[in-house]
């Protein structure tokens, strides 16, 4: 599968984007003021000591450790990683539970057929 999030606008609370899955929209994004630099990054699964969990982490990131995909609905929430969610406002994302819910599912079903990467694009900004 092919994941990649386009990162549309920054206002130096947060920067929001949309993540695509094989080109098709699945939900938009929410990163911190500073997110980590574009790139092509590994994606994998796991144990999260944070969320007591399994979790979708984002790896190779130069400089960066621990960048994982979860919920969150603000830039605080970000902790330095990505937020997901099916509703977009300014610094802002909602329905992130839900969404994390059904990407986790997807990003678990691409990662058990083999090596996963994750793309960030800096687009509109």
């Amino acid at each position: 599968m092919t994941f990649l999030v386009q990162r549309i606008s920054a206002d130096g609370v947060s920067t929001q984007g949309c993540l695509y899955i094989d080109g098709s929209f699945e939900c938009f994004t929410l990163e911190p003021a500073k997110p980590i630099p574009a790139g092509t990054f590994d994606l994998s699964i796991y144990w999260s000591p944070h969320f007591n969990r399994l979790m979708p982490h984002i790896d190779g990131i130069p400089g960066f450790t621990g960048v994982e995909i979860h919920w969150g609905n603000v830039a605080a929430n970000t902790e330095g990683c990505t937020l997901v969610g099916t509703m977009q406002g300014k610094d802002f994302v909602g329905h992130s539970v839900e969404e994390f819910d059904l990407l986790f599912q997807k990003i678990q079903d691409a990662v058990a057929t083999g090596p996963q990467h994750i793309s960030y694009v800096d687009i509109g900004y």
